[in-house]
């Protein structure tokens, strides 16, 4: 019986609801509680690595975007497996451009927020948290126009329907619309998970990521696509979170090299600054 470690909300459990399901044994479930990560996602990964390092857990699901670029000492991810759309949504309005001057858009990312406010100064970010349904509970209520959540996390939920358009001008977080299983190295056989595709695009975004020194904490996206050949196209976004500066590269090349080379040419363009 393999034990699958989770964070207790909706989205968490169904995701690893789906991990459990494709490893090809019996699973149980097992509920890792975390505090509301206020600033700092890194938290919910670090009770879950508590978990797998007492053998209270054999494998942990994480939301891939929210793994911090240096996991606990004995601890490796051992599968990404297949993505869902990494992009963001839009709910309530079917695109920024659609809202009057002044609107409320809520989202609790800090690079979301940097995103909207480089698209439109005029409009208002609200720091709206909870899961996915709170939000959702939120924005009916009025407490804001529009909100922006992943397209992924809508779609585990089967919420698809609440998304009234896709932010194709945003770059997604590195690892969003992916799923992360750590573990132990060779504890567990979990090679039914693996999707070579995946892995090669949010291995290239953490590479961007870590060379820039981002966290879930500064406003930064990458994200990654395969164009054949084991080439990656890969897009970087860094900009400051009043949305004022912002600098984007996009880049062609080796999977194992293309996040290095990003992170340079963003560097060279002045992301340190922005970073700063």
């Amino acid at each position: 019986m393999i034990r699958v470690g989770t964070r207790g909300s909706a989205l968490a459990l169904a995701q690893a609801e789906w991990v459990g399901a494709r490893l090809g044994v019996d699973y149980t479930l097992v509920t890792v509680e975390a505090a509301e990560p206020f600033g700092d996602k890194s938290r919910w990964v670090s009770g879950l690595e508590r978990a797998l390092l007492a053998d209270e857990v054999d494998l942990a699901v994480h939301s891939a975007k929210d793994v911090p670029a240096e996991l606990a000492d004995g601890l490796e991810l051992v599968a990404i497996p297949a993505r869902e759309d990494p992009r963001d949504a839009i709910c309530g309005a079917p695109s920024l451009s659609a809202l009057e001057r002044g609107a409320r858009v809520g989202t609790s990312s800090l690079r979301r927020a940097a995103q909207i406010r480089a698209v439109r100064d005029d409009l208002e970010v609200a720091d709206l948290r909870g899961n996915v349904d709170t939000r959702l509970r939120k924005l009916a209520d009025g407490e804001c126009d529009a909100l922006v959540l992943a397209v992924a996390g809508l779609a585990r939920l089967g919420r698809l329907d609440a998304a009234d358009g896709v932010l194709d001008e945003f770059v997604p977080a590195a690892g969003q619309g992916a799923l992360a299983v750590e573990a132990r190295p060779r504890r567990v056989a979990v090679s039914a998970l693996v999707d070579a595709d995946a892995t090669a695009c949010v291995s290239a975004e953490r590479s961007l990521t870590r060379a820039l020194g981002a966290s879930c904490n500064t406003p930064v996206g990458a994200h990654a696509r395969l164009v054949g050949g084991g080439v990656l196209e890969l897009t970087g976004w860094v900009g400051r979170p009043d949305g004022s500066a912002w600098v984007r590269d996009v880049l062609r090349g080796p999977a194992s090299e293309v996040g290095g080379v990003v992170a340079d040419r963003l560097l060279a363009a002045g992301a340190a600054e922005l970073l700063s």
